[in-house]
């Protein structure tokens, strides 16, 4: 990969071959929460097509005047964007001035190729990742089934990340409870085991309601955990942003706020001002009880994210 370029889908590039980040030690998403003020994140996808790949090239130039704490790029099902995702992280590595968290899932991987990913980022200089068990390639809802030879739960790929490398590991949180915990309780408990296996920090899932994200905060202090959570926002801009975002979250999205979007969805501009008003309101709520930070999903888009963080009274780092 070539300075300042991205590619399309292509054969898997080991991730060895990325370059090693500028500073000697780099800095990491933990160094970043430890300063103590909130920090702006935003979340990328790998590109699949080279329309894509110019739209994401471009628009994380934009994004970065928003100066964030950090940004991080997503892993398809079963690692089926593992290249591209490489070379995004190892292209704002280089020629920008933001730092990059490589998600990882353990969806169809062995735990020796899981071990072997991890030494490979190890030796690139990569040290922030995301780590998630991730959801069935082909269908985020259906049944999961764990690799022969792989694992069964997110706490066992954060502790194979510490026993492979100096990583600062993020692991991911789950206002209503993920998916496919039977219970609220147990789902509190899958979270705290991932905590004590070794994470730094938590990424929740998407948040619309600052209700949602402060009972999933009290709950988790209330087992003894006191790892930072940042909560993830994306702004509505269509309808169609609501039914995904319950596709990919496997939440429902808040009837409060499905009702006010229902009354203006023959308008799209309407539709799209609402989203950009109720993400200020729930950034700005979010704030002031004390959140980390704020993590964006971009979607590779810059226009919606600007116009919120615009009008936040915070400053980037």
């Amino acid at each position: 990969m070539t300075s300042g370029q991205l590619s399309p889908r292509r054969a898997v590039t080991p991730p060895a071959a990325v370059p090693a980040q500028r500073t000697t030690r780099p800095r990491t998403v933990r160094d970043r929460l430890a300063a103590g003020t909130p920090v702006i994140s935003l979340e990328f996808m790998p590109p699949r097509t080279t329309n894509d790949a110019d739209r994401i090239r471009r628009n994380v130039r934009k994004l970065e005047s928003l100066r964030p704490g950090f940004v991080s790029v997503t892993y398809g099902a079963g690692g089926s964007t593992r290249d591209n995702t490489i070379d995004v992280a190892a292209w704002i590595a280089q020629d920008t001035t933001m730092l990059p968290v490589v998600h990882l899932t353990a969806v169809d991987h062995s735990v020796q190729e899981l071990r072997s990913f991890a030494g490979a980022l190890a030796d690139a200089g990569v040290v922030n990742v995301l780590a998630l068990r991730g959801d069935p390639p082909g269908d985020v809802t259906g049944e999961w089934v764990r690799h022969p030879d792989g694992l069964t739960y997110a706490s066992e790929l954060v502790t194979l990340l510490r026993e492979h490398g100096d990583f600062c590991v993020g692991v991911a949180a789950f206002p209503h409870r993920h998916p496919r915990s039977i219970s609220v309780e147990g789902d509190t408990a899958h979270f705290v085991a991932k905590c004590r296996a070794g994470a730094d920090y938590a990424i929740t899932q998407m948040v619309f309601d600052a209700d949602d994200y402060l009972r999933l905060r009290d709950r988790i202090t209330a087992a003894g955990c006191d790892t930072p959570i940042i909560p993830a926002l994306m702004p509505v801009t269509t309808m169609k942003t609501i039914a995904r975002s319950e596709q990919l979250s496997g939440a429902p999205f808040p009837p409060h706020l499905a009702e006010r979007f229902a009354a203006v969805a023959d308008d799209p501009a309407a539709v799209r001002a609402l989203g950009i008003e109720q993400a200020i309101l729930l950034s700005q709520r979010l704030l002031a009880e004390g959140v980390p930070g704020l993590h964006f999903i971009t979607f590779n888009f810059a226009r919606a994210t600007t116009e919120v963080v615009a009008e936040l009274a915070l400053a980037t780092s």
